[in-house]
């Protein structure tokens, strides 16, 4: 798969570069709004192989970045951006569990990343320097920061008094060699539990449509997951096998081109 996308890749920067004498390219900058998701199969049970992406995070966040578009012949193109994301979670407490002595958690997700995407276009002239566009292609993205806190509450009933534990940030990216022990899974095998960290590369595909008007656009779409995000499927062996998920992505960016040459 990697091998694969590194190729369409280059192949279509190279396409790209070749339009430094068509008669339509821009440079410019973009910024908007951006939505990451994190989709999870749920690795604790037996059947998970089956099991469907149902547990999803999603992180409220925005996208900025530089964008180079040219255009070939007959409105078919291609755009080349670099982006850097964010993305923020911070869940409200829920009871987890009523007999622990701080039943009540909530978390909170910062993540930080840069991506590079190469998208081919079709661009359709509804009026005079007025587009609507189409567009798909891969996203290389390379995780900067992926840090995660854990906070646990309890109230002191009757007293009527909160006490909070604030957690400490975790970096999911770090690998902790605790989690590499041997151990017996319930069948008594014994496995060597792969760490559970997450990769800093992922990969994506994308579709969306767009709108331009003289040196200003606005592009919006979805990036689908095409790697596991997991560095081992079966992190913790026995029943916790199968570990696997896959990062999407919404978002919708506006933008203008600081040159633009027809």
């Amino acid at each position: 798969m990697k091998k694969v996308f590194f190729t369409l890749m280059a192949v279509c920067l190279a396409s790209s570069a070749m339009a430094v004498d068509l008669p339509k390219q821009g440079f410019g900058l973009q910024i908007g709004w951006a939505q990451p998701i994190i989709r999870l199969n749920s690795p604790d049970n037996p059947e998970s192989a089956k099991d469907s992406l149902a547990n999803t995070i999603r992180l409220k966040g925005f996208k900025v970045g530089l964008v180079y578009d040219a255009s070939y012949i007959a409105g078919f193109g291609s755009t080349i951006a670099l982006n850097y994301t964010f993305g923020l979670q911070h869940s409200k407490w829920k009871n987890e569990n009523p007999y622990n002595d701080y039943p009540r958690a909530r978390t909170t997700i910062m993540y930080h990343q840069i991506e590079l995407s190469v998208d081919w276009q079709y661009k359709f002239e509804i009026a005079k320097e007025t587009y609507l566009m189409l567009y798909t292609g891969p996203t290389l993205q390379c995780g900067v920061a992926f840090d995660m806190r854990l906070d646990q509450q309890k109230e002191n009933i009757p007293s009527g008094e909160i006490e909070t534990i604030e957690g400490d940030w975790k970096n999911a990216y770090k690998v902790d060699k605790e989690d590499n022990i041997p151990v017996k899974d319930p069948t008594g095998k014994t496995h060597v539990p792969a760490d559970n960290a997450i990769r800093r590369l992922n990969i994506t595909w994308g579709v969306g449509a767009g709108f331009q008007y003289k040196r200003y656009f606005l592009r919006g779409g979805y990036d689908f997951g095409l790697i596991n995000p997991y560095r081992n499927a079966d992190f913790a062996g026995g029943n916790q096998a199968h570990t696997r998920g896959r990062y999407d992505q919404w978002q919708i960016k506006l933008g203008v081109y600081l040159w633009y040459h027809e």
